[in-house]
């Protein structure tokens, strides 16, 4: 069980500090496709920078050691981010996979990542 939970862990976080990656630094370096899309959703262009900084920033803490309770607020800054724009395409009439797949796996990368997180990478309740 824990040799699987390792696996499902380290499979999930690979693949969400990919996604966020790349796509934090095609917001902070303002790829076309990037800023079309945002523009459509009705957001400003600054709006970018600080979510592709946050991305990056985010990953990094989630995958160094240490930090237990950085890594949670990194996990529920990236999961408040992915349901954002999950919400944003379907508020704007977004309905096809191509827009809502992204934000929706990296929504449940973010989720199995942090559930199945080893103990040493949890805070731990003394309660």
């Amino acid at each position: 069980m824990e040799k699987r939970n390792t696996i499902i862990y380290w499979i999930a976080t690979g693949l969400m500090a990919f996604g966020m990656l790349v796509s934090g630094l095609q917001q902070i370096f303002r790829a076309k496709a990037m800023a079309d899309m945002l523009a459509h959703l009705g957001y400003p262009l600054y709006f970018m920078n600080i979510i592709g900084v946050w991305k990056v920033l985010g990953v990094i803490v989630i995958l160094i050691p240490g930090f237990k309770l950085a890594k949670e607020w990194a996990y529920a800054g990236l999961f408040f981010a992915m349901t954002g724009a999950l919400v944003s395409h379907l508020a704007s009439g977004d309905y096809g996979v191509k827009e809502l797949i992204g934000p929706l796996m990296q929504t449940v990368f973010i989720i199995l990542s942090w559930y199945f997180r080893p103990v040493d990478r949890k805070i731990i309740s003394v309660n």
